[in-house]
């Protein structure tokens, strides 16, 4: 009994051995590329151009310069800050509506982009 515990100890140690030998190869690390959707300039329609400009640009842009807009003009409610309140400009953009969620927004936003 006491030669079968011996070999089950010299087996058990082999298979720690092995594995504590086994080297954990890391992957580099590589920087992000940009999808290229996101990236292609889209034409602005006539109604977002007074807000964004009337150059193609890509979506990311438009989105920045929409919140640059909403920002400036002070259009995020104050208290509930997910909802927009649409001046004159918005207005068009959002197909009429007083106020539209920043969810909705972005949804909007697209449909005048081509």
């Amino acid at each position: 009994m006491a030669k079968k515990k011996a070999a089950t100890k010299k087996v058990v140690k082999k298979a720690v051995k092995k594995v504590a030998k086994k080297k954990v190869v890391k992957k580099a690390k590589t920087k992000r590329k940009p999808n290229a959707a996101f990236m292609k300039p889209m034409k602005i329609s006539s109604a977002l151009a007074p807000v964004v400009g009337d150059k193609p640009i890509p979506r990311t842009e438009v989105t920045k310069k929409l919140w640059q807009y909403i920002k400036k003009n002070g259009l995020q409610d104050k208290v509930n800050r997910r909802m927009i309140n649409a001046d004159a400009n918005l207005k068009a953009v959002f197909g009429g509506k007083g106020k539209v969620s920043m969810f909705e927004m972005t949804k909007l936003v697209n449909k005048h982009l081509s």
